[in-house]
């Protein structure tokens, strides 16, 4: 009806016709779909949000395996605590408590270490005190090796419990 009109009424009456976007303009008629050039930007972006997104699961995921592996020395503390309790002494290895089939997030068995016994060196801080008088009870962590003193670059990642069981937590943080 707008083209019928178009031919009657003065120039002056008449919307003026819209013009297309300047992006539309250029394509023809028949052509459609995006231009290379658009195909690597959108490819771009995507890529950028998947490298983002896979950091932020790396994080929280190596997060996560912290949190079982302090809860699991926790749960170590307790039951090496009520052996203790029940017979009057610590026990000499995780088997006695029947744990020495746990294996940390990493797939590597939780280390214990009862100094009556010479279960080993005693871990050490930074000053090269040992964190713990009567035992140790770690997770060697992500790369799966460890040496006594903490300051040492492999027990950075360790799971430690220090200061005879005030501080459960990543030896890095200690």
């Amino acid at each position: 009806m707008l083209t019928t009109l178009r031919g009657r009424l003065p120039s002056h009456l008449l919307l003026p016709r819209r013009r297309q976007p300047e992006w539309r303009r250029t394509r023809s008629r028949g052509e459609s779909g995006l231009t290379l050039m658009e195909l690597l930007m959108i490819m771009g972006a995507i890529g950028t949000l998947s490298a983002i997104a896979l950091l932020l699961y790396t994080n929280f995921s190596y997060s996560a395996q912290i949190a079982r592996a302090v809860a699991d020395i926790a749960i170590l503390e307790s039951e090496i605590d009520t052996f203790e309790m029940t017979n009057e002494r610590l026990p000499n290895d995780l088997t006695e408590i029947g744990r020495d089939t746990l294996l940390d997030p990493w797939g590597h068995p939780y280390e214990y270490l009862n100094f009556a016994v010479g279960g080993g060196q005693p871990r050490k801080d930074h000053a090269l005190h040992p964190i713990n008088t009567e035992y140790d009870l770690y997770s060697k962590g992500r790369d799966g090796a460890s040496q006594p003193p903490l300051t040492a670059s492999a027990s950075r990642d360790d799971i430690i419990r220090a200061n005879d069981g005030q501080y459960l937590g990543l030896a890095a943080n200690y």
